[in-house]
């Protein structure tokens, strides 16, 4: 008899991923533009900070780089698309359907101040990956009375 070591996260990670399948059977979402039966996705989503940057990487395995969409409204970074179910009809016995298809979005909220025009997408070996650099940290600025404002660059000694 074997041993094997009981991982209860691993128990319940497995879970959570049967009963969202299960769901998605029963009330998955038409894609949009017809009933084909097609149904909403998530795609795993990784995302880091770097010394400059923030970075947001996702895993888009058999989706040409023509079928997803990359917006920046109000301050939300959004991707889309679609994966096409591709499946040959032959007299194979098919057990298990897992991989997902159809429609998907993932939004994430971006910092204040970024600027939109520096953001940068690169899509290789199905992975999108977006750079989003920082916005510059904004500096306090001392009003003086008939001067010109200058910003704070220090403590101001006190007198």
């Amino acid at each position: 008899m074997a041993v094997v070591r009981w991982e209860p996260f691993r128990e319940i990670a497995a879970l959570q991923g049967e009963m969202s399948r299960f769901m998605n059977q029963l009330w998955g979402t038409p894609a949009a533009g017809g009933g084909n039966g097609m149904t909403s996705w998530l795609p795993a989503l990784d995302a880091w900070e770097t010394d400059d940057a923030l970075v947001v990487a996702l895993d888009l395995p058999g989706i040409d780089k023509d079928e997803v969409a990359i917006e920046v409204d109000d301050g939300v970074l959004t991707v889309s698309g679609k994966r096409e179910k591709k499946v040959e009809q032959k007299d194979d016995g098919f057990y298990r359907f897992e991989r997902r298809y159809g429609t998907f979005s993932r939004s994430v909220t971006l910092p204040q101040g970024v600027d939109e025009s520096t953001i940068k997408a690169e899509f290789a070996d199905g992975v999108l990956e977006i750079t989003i650099p920082k916005p510059e940290e904004r500096k306090p600025m001392r009003i003086s009375i008939g001067d010109t404002p200058a910003s704070i660059e220090g403590e101001a000694e006190r007198k």
